[in-house]
């Protein structure tokens, strides 16, 4: 028997049992009533709970990531580990995949685990659909619930995030102004960061006067590969272009393989700036020119503010830290 056997016979979500263990006050008289009758029923001793007994706190924090292969997520992953270890914190990682049933069913298996606080890394936790973020704003009233680059107004729920509104807008504005005006965008995804970095390319060319073409934005998934092979589709199809940005290195790594592959020279015919100034930008010839995000500092703030949160202090909703560029040789501003 397990917490999902008692979730399902009550007719009550993961999160009631975990605050009925918890001894959460927010629970009907009723209804804790019926969960522990379960449990007697079903013969359920929280036994993951042992090394909590008598105490407050399990010393430990939840990790969810969409993709622990992803040199953004995985640099994440370390620093975030690195940082509750040196707080005296434990910590359990789940990697979800983007699928949103995933995603609920080990945010419910982390809180089995009686959990202090959730971090959640990366913007792809945070849906479109309002409903769709119910159970990350319904677990927030029990416990701290922390984004990484992504943004939910909620109590209980804290965000540090990079400005990536500002790094886009101020890349292809640099990119405007040394002459380019075909500037190619290809992204990722449709992530809270995803949308502020694709309206920082857009309003910067609104901007400097030039229109927004939507023939000119281009999605691939994260692979070198893919997005070489878009390149050459984007080519056949006669469409001109002098620059490219890209949300991703990996797509502008892409990018400047099919510019090897056609004897294009980077960048004194063909600009191109990726992001995240990830280990991608360093291993090409040229290496790319790249907008850091400042992994480690988002991930160092977001600890500090949990323990903040656990200390009682005031921490604000949404926490903001600025990009750099790096400039490299795939420009020349």
């Amino acid at each position: 028997m397990n917490i999902y056997d008692v979730s399902e016979r009550a007719g009550v979500s993961i999160a009631t049992v975990s605050r009925v263990l918890n001894g959460n006050p927010n629970v009907s008289e009723k209804t804790r009533n019926r969960v522990l009758e379960i449990m007697d029923e079903l013969g359920y001793t929280p036994n993951v709970f042992a090394r909590g007994l008598g105490l407050n706190t399990m010393k430990t924090v939840g990790i969810m990531c969409s993709d622990s292969s992803d040199p953004y997520l995985a640099n994440a992953i370390y620093y975030l580990e690195r940082e509750l270890r040196s707080h005296g914190y434990d910590s359990i990682l789940c990697c979800t995949g983007t699928s949103l049933e995933n995603k609920r069913q080990y945010f419910e298996l982390l809180l089995s685990k009686r959990v202090d606080a959730m971090i959640l890394a990366g913007s792809k936790f945070i849906e479109m659909k309002e409903e769709d973020n119910s159970y990350i704003i319904e677990a927030a009233k029990d416990l701290p619930v922390m984004l990484v680059n992504g943004f939910l107004d909620a109590p209980g729920i804290y965000s540090t995030i990079c400005d990536d509104y500002t790094a886009t807008y101020d890349a292809a504005t640099r990119l405007i102004r040394s002459g380019h005006r075909d500037i190619l965008y290809l992204y990722t995804s449709q992530s809270y960061s995803g949308i502020n970095k694709m309206n920082g390319y857009k309003n910067a060319l609104r901007a400097c006067g030039l229109s927004t073409r939507d023939e000119y934005i281009f999605h691939c998934n994260k692979n070198v590969h893919e997005a070489k092979d878009l390149m050459e589709s984007i080519a056949e199809s006669g469409l001109h272009f002098d620059a490219i940005m890209s949300s991703d290195d990996s797509l502008a790594v892409g990018a400047l393989k099919y510019a090897h592959a056609h004897q294009i020279r980077v960048p004194e015919e063909l600009a191109i700036i990726g992001y995240n100034n990830s280990i991608y930008s360093d291993c090409t010839d040229p290496e790319i020119s790249s907008i850091d995000t400042k992994v480690e500092s988002l991930c160092i703030t977001t600890v500090n503010s949990l323990m903040k949160v656990f200390d009682g202090s005031s921490v604000p909703g949404k926490t903001t830290i600025a990009a750099d560029f790096i400039q490299k040789q795939t420009t020349n501003f």
